[in-house]
């Protein structure tokens, strides 16, 4: 059996509420699991790209907390790639 990808970045912010969920592409969580603690503890600005293939600003300066998770099966959260007509990109 595989490794499940871990490849959503959750992101919970200082102000609070619910936390914002990407869906980095591979190439990309792969680069940013090496370096979230320095992204975090220096409060740097980064671009990664998103499964879809558009890229995103996250300002860690205003994130209390990150991690990486496994995205269910049919999640539908910011940058996962269109699966259909319907959804976030219609």
């Amino acid at each position: 059996m595989s490794e499940p990808k871990k490849n959503a970045l959750v992101l919970h912010l200082a102000s609070g509420g619910e936390p914002l969920v990407y869906a980095l592409s591979v190439a990309a969580a792969k680069d940013m699991s090496g370096r979230l603690q320095t992204l975090m503890t220096s409060g740097a600005v980064d671009t990664p790209e998103l499964e879809d293939g558009s890229r995103v600003a996250i300002n860690f300066s205003h994130v209390a907390t990150a991690h990486f998770d496994e995205l269910p099966p049919l999640s539908r959260v910011y940058g996962s790639a269109a699966k259909g007509g319907r959804g976030f990109r219609g």
